[in-house]
C-alpha cells in the first residue's frame, strides 16, 4: 500500500516561503508521477504543481508559476515544493498526489491520481 505524507506547512506573512516535503512509502516511487493539489474552504481542489517519475517534465498552475518550484529526490521516495513570494490567496490546505507513469490523462485533474495524502495546512497572512 501507498503512503503518502505531508509536511512543512505552517503559518508565514505575505511574501515569505516555506518548503513543502512529500514523503512516500513503496518500493515504486521512481516510477510515479507525482503533484501537489490544495483545497481553501468553500473551494474545489485545484491543481498546483506536478513533476513526471523522471524528473523530466515540470508542470505548474498560472497562479503559481515563477514562485513556486517542484522537485523530487528518488533516492529518497520524496517530492518538495519550495514556495516563494507566498500571497495571503495561497492560503489552503495543500495535498500530495501520486499516480503511476502509464496511467492517461492531464496532470491537472485529481481523478487522474491514484493516492494522496492527508495534507499540510499552508496559512499567509497579510
Amino acid at each position: 500500500q501507498v503512503q503518502l505524507v505531508e509536511s512543512g506547512g505552517g503559518l508565514v506573512q505575505a511574501g515569505g516561503s516555506l518548503r513543502l516535503s512529500c514523503a512516500v512509502s513503496g518500493r515504486y516511487f521512481s516510477s510515479y508521477d507525482m503533484g501537489w493539489f490544495r483545497q481553501a474552504p468553500g473551494k474545489e481542489r485545484e491543481f498546483v504543481s506536478a513533476i513526471s517519475w523522471n524528473g523530466g517534465s515540470l508542470y505548474y498552475s498560472d497562479s503559481v508559476k515563477g514562485r513556486f518550484t517542484i522537485s523530487r529526490d528518488n533516492a529518497k521516495n520524496a517530492v518538495y515544493l519550495q514556495m516563494n513570494s507566498l500571497k495571503p490567496e495561497d492560503t489552503a490546505l495543500y495535498y500530495c498526489a501520486a499516480r503511476p507513469s502509464y496511467y492517461s490523462g492531464t496532470y491537472y485533474a485529481p481523478p487522474n491520481y491514484a493516492y494522496w495524502g492527508q495534507g499540510t495546512q499552508v496559512t499567509v497572512s497579510s
